[in-house]
C-alpha cells in the first residue's frame, strides 16, 4: 500500500528539520526521510559520547515528536517521479506519494588525492568526526588535520574531545586570506563567538596557513605525512590524518527529477527562487545543495521551503535572515578559496577512484567521464562517483556526468517493486 503525504522531506539535518517543523504547523502530513538512524544530519550528527548539541536536541525532539511529522528513519530514497518516491529501508522497500518535496540532503566532503590517501588512518576531516561520533577509539592517537574551511577546526576539536592528541591543523589559504576572514565576521557576531570558542577549545595546537599534506606515508596503515608550506617540508609522525578541502553539493536526487542546477566552479548547486522553489512545481530545495552556506544558512532556508510547501509564505524577517547568512556562505567561499597546488597533489600513478583502483595516468586520453567509465569503470563502484567524480572535475579532467537510477545500490528486491509499479502504471 502506498502512503500519501501532504510533504515529503528527504534529509533531516537543518535544513530538513526546519522544513518539516515548518510545514507541520501549518497542518501538513510531514514525511521525514534520512539514511541514518538519527536525525541531525552531519552538523549535528548525535555524539554516543555527548549527545546532540543543545540546539540540535530541541530541533530535533520538537520535529520528530510532532504529530504531524512521521520520521522514516534508516531509508535511502532510491528512485524518484513527479510526486512519488522509492524508499529502501532495512524492512524492505516502499514507496510513498507526495504534493509537494523538499530536497534537504545537504552535501559531502570533497576529497582531493594525493600519495597515500587511501592508506588506512588517512580519512576526510567531517568523516574524522563522524566516526568520533560514532565511537570509534582516538584516545591517545596523534592526528594531523589538513585541508581548507573551518570544518578543520571543529574536526580538531571533537578529536581532542574524544582524547586525541591533535599536532597540528594545516590549511591551504594563506595567512592573509585567513585574516581578512577573520577581520570580516564582526558582520556575523555569532559567528565571531563560534570562533572564539573552537580557538580556545584549541589552545596549544598549531594552526598553519599556506600549507598542505603533499604525501602520506605507510605500509599497510599510516605511518607519517609530509607537510609542505612557504618555510619547505616537514615529516610529522603520526596515526590518523583528516584532510577535506571543503564540501560538494549533493544535486544527483534534484538532477534526476530534473530540477535546474546552477554551475558555482567546477561543482554545481540546485537553482531556486527567493521561497526555495526549484525549476519544477511543487519541489523546493534547502541548505547546502543550494550553495554550501553552513548550519545557520541551512536551517532558514529550510523554514522558507517549509512554509512554501505548505501554502504559506515565509516571513520578512526569515528573507532578511536568509541574505544576511548567505552573505556569510560568500565570505568563506572568497577568502578559502582552493589555491592551485592542491590541484597538483595527484601524481601519475595516484588512485583516482578508490573503488575500482582507478589510477590518475589510466584516465589519460579520455576528454569525458562517459568515455573514460566505459574504458575504465571510474566511478562504476558503490560511491558511483561521487567521490571521484567531484575531485576530476576539481582537477580540470572533465565534469561530473549526470545521474541515473537506482541513486544508491539497492537490493533487486528494490529495484523490482519499482519495475512492477511502473508496469502496473503504464497498463492502466
Amino acid at each position: 500500500m502506498t502512503e500519501r503525504y501532504d510533504i515529503a522531506v528527504v534529509g533531516a539535518g537543518p535544513a530538513g528539520l526546519a522544513a518539516a517543523l515548518a510545514a507541520a504547523t501549518h497542518g501538513a502530513r510531514v514525511a521525514l526521510i534520512d539514511a541514518q538512524a538519527h536525525a541531525g544530519g552531519q552538523v549535528w550528527r548525535k555524539d554516543v559520547a555527548h549527545g546532540w548539541p543543545r540546539r540540535a536536541q530541541a530541533a530535533i525532539t520538537q520535529a520528530l515528536h510532532h504529530p504531524h511529522v512521521t520520521w522514516l528513519a534508516q531509508t535511502q530514497v532510491v528512485h524518484a517521479d513527479p510526486h512519488s518516491l522509492l524508499l529502501e529501508s532495512a524492512v524492505g522497500a516502499q514507496r510513498i506519494d507526495y504534493a509537494a518535496l523538499v530536497l534537504a540532503n545537504g552535501a559531502r566532503e570533497l576529497l582531493l588525492p594525493f600519495p597515500g590517501w587511501t592508506l588506512p588512518g588517512v580519512t576526510g576531516a567531517g568523516a574524522l568526526q563522524a566516526l568520533a561520533k560514532q565511537g570509534w577509539p582516538l584516545q591517545g592517537r596523534r592526528v594531523v588535520i589538513a585541508g581548507s574551511g573551518p570544518l578543520l577546526l571543529a574536526a580538531a576539536a571533537t578529536a581532542r574531545r574524544h582524547g586525541a592528541h591533535v599536532l597540528g591543523i594545516y590549511e591551504q589559504a594563506d595567512a592573509a586570506n585567513v585574516q581578512r576572514f577573520a577581520r570580516s565576521l564582526w558582520r556575523w557576531p555569532q559567528k565571531a563567538m563560534q570562533a572564539a570558542l573552537l580557538r580556545g577549545q584549541l589552545a596549544g595546537i598549531p594552526y598553519r596557513c599556506g600549507s598542505v599534506v603533499r604525501t602520506a606515508h605507510g605500509d599497510s596503515a599510516l605511518r607519517a605525512v609530509t607537510v609542505e608550506s612557504a618555510r619547505g617540508s616537514e615529516r610529522l609522525d603520526c596515526d590518523q590524518l583528516a584532510v577535506g578541502y571543503g564540501l560538494v553539493p549533493n544535486t544527483e536526487l534534484a538532477q534526476s527529477l530534473g530540477c535546474r542546477l546552477r554551475q558555482q566552479g567546477v561543482h554545481a548547486s540546485v537553482e531556486v527562487d527567493a521561497m526555495q522553489r526549484s525549476s519544477v512545481a511543487h519541489i523546493y530545495a534547502a541548505g547546502e545543495q543550494c550553495g554550501i552556506g553552513g548550519r545557520d544558512s541551512a536551517w532558514l532556508e529550510g523554514s522558507i521551503a517549509g512554509h512554501a510547501a505548505a501554502g504559506a509564505p515565509a516571513a520578512a524577517s526569515l528573507l532578511r535572515q536568509q541574505r544576511h547568512a548567505r552573505a556569510f556562505a560568500q565570505a568563506l567561499e572568497t577568502h578559502f578559496a582552493l589555491q592551485p597546488r592542491v590541484r597538483t597533489l595527484a601524481q601519475p600513478d595516484t588512485l583516482i577512484c578508490r573503488c575500482e583502483d582507478i589510477s590518475l595516468q589510466a584516465l589519460d586520453g579520455y576528454s569525458d567521464a562517459r568515455s573514460a567509465k566505459l574504458a575504465t569503470r571510474c566511478g562504476m563502484g558503490a560511491c558511483q562517483g561521487r567521490i571521484c567524480g567531484a575531485a576530476l572535475a576539481e582537477l580540470g579532467r572533465f565534469p561530473r556526468s549526470g545521474t541515473r537510477p537506482p541513486l544508491f545500490p539497492a537490493r533487486l528486491a528494490s529495484l523490482g517493486d519499482n519495475l512492477s509499479d511502473n508496469h502496473r502504471e503504464s497498463s492502466v
